[in-house]
């Protein structure tokens, strides 16, 4: 009797050898990049991807996102005046992630 992975495996190659994986939507394109999961630390990324699915991002995912967006507009931005007052904002956002996550480090509430 095949495994479960050998099972998925057939069906895979299957899929790949009719060419049905060809009509899959995004098909050959790259994977949506997702800010958040990229600014997660990687003890912290499996914990907060099983609350995600679950239903409940944590703050802190929301936090990363925070981040990334501010890190953009930083970018894009023209005016001096509004970078330095986004840049404050980053360094204030990333002082209450460095906060939260050394909590959960010494709780070890993941």
């Amino acid at each position: 009797m095949p495994t479960q992975d050998e099972e998925i495996a057939r069906h895979l190659r299957e899929a790949a050898e009719s060419g049905e994986m060809q009509r899959i939507a995004g098909y050959g394109k790259p994977l949506p990049e997702d800010a958040g999961w990229d600014a997660t630390p990687d003890e912290f990324r499996m914990p907060f991807k099983i609350l995600k699915n679950a239903g409940y991002a944590p703050p802190e995912v929301e936090m990363f996102r925070q981040r990334a967006e501010l890190a953009a507009q930083i970018e894009a931005s023209t005016s001096e005046s509004d970078k330095i007052e986004m840049q404050r904002k980053l360094a204030d956002l990333q002082q209450k992630i460095a906060l939260r996550l050394e909590a959960l480090r010494v709780n070890k509430s993941l």
